[in-house]
């Protein structure tokens, strides 16, 4: 049996206790299911750095910010009322969203002074914050943030570029030898796209934008058209078209620049 097979676990349904103690302690890095394939997970400044060198990641990108209830979104992200409603929506119809936002002042400040504020931020000093990611992970981040009081952060599991096709086999034998715990449910993985085949499938979340360049966040709308800067989808994936109707009905002005930030 090989170092790999020891460490894979298959997903037992709940907040996965293994993940739980490696994620406490320092530096700890797992793999873990979600709805459009595995990701990496991790919670300082340690595990963030082992993340970078088992993807070989540019840190030019936002972090991902993993959040396992609204409460979370909105101890740590700003946002406007038309934001929030956007992320109530999703909430209740159990859609995967991410947006790009600013941190909550009081939130930023509660960040360990370790060096982690640099490798979960962009140069703006935004994160992209994401909920209802799927059930295996989205039970860990809950469990972690409402428990110990420690974040998730999170990036696909795959090298930059490529994707696992939402197979544990598909997440590489560097990301395989680098973590410490890998949660193995590909039929989870299936289940969330049954029409689409492992190359037709979407295997990332959609991202959209909420702040500007200078990473402001973008004004409230109230119903009027042509307001700027405005909401920018700036990656599609999973319920794309679901997200644009949802904010169709929120926002009167927004953009779809699919790459954009990239």
């Amino acid at each position: 049996m090989t170092q790999v097979d020891t460490k894979t676990v298959r997903w037992q349904g709940n907040a996965q206790p293994e993940a739980i103690d490696i994620l406490k302690a320092d530096g700890g890095m797992i793999v873990s299911p979600t709805k459009v394939g595995y990701i990496i997970m991790t919670s300082d400044d340690k595990g963030l750095e082992r993340k970078f060198a088992a993807k070989n990641r540019k840190r030019n990108k936002p972090g991902v910010v993993l959040c396992g209830s609204l409460d979370q979104v909105k101890q740590l992200a700003q946002m406007t009322p038309e934001i929030e409603a956007m992320y109530q929506k999703h909430w209740d119809e159990d859609i995967l969203l991410g947006c790009i936002l600013p941190w909550q002042e009081e939130a930023k400040n509660a960040i360990p002074n370790d060096g982690t504020k640099d490798l979960m931020m962009d140069q703006r000093e935004t994160s992209c914050f994401v909920i209802k990611f799927g059930k295996p992970s989205e039970q860990i981040a809950k469990t972690m943030w409402e428990e110990y009081g420690k974040f998730s952060f999170a990036s696909s599991a795959n090298p930059s570029g490529k994707g696992n096709r939402g197979l544990v086999t598909g997440i590489g034998e560097q990301i395989e030898d680098a973590a410490d715990l890998i949660i193995e449910a590909d039929d989870y993985v299936a289940s969330i796209q049954p029409d689409k085949t492992a190359e037709t499938r979407y295997e990332q979340g959609v991202m959209v934008s909420m702040v500007d360049e200078s990473g402001q966040l973008v004004p409230q709308q109230n119903g009027a058209v042509g307001v700027q800067p405005a909401p920018v989808v700036i990656r599609k994936g999973l319920d794309v078209d679901k997200i644009m109707k949802i904010m169709s009905d929120i926002f009167s002005t927004w953009d779809y620049r699919h790459g954009y930030y990239y």
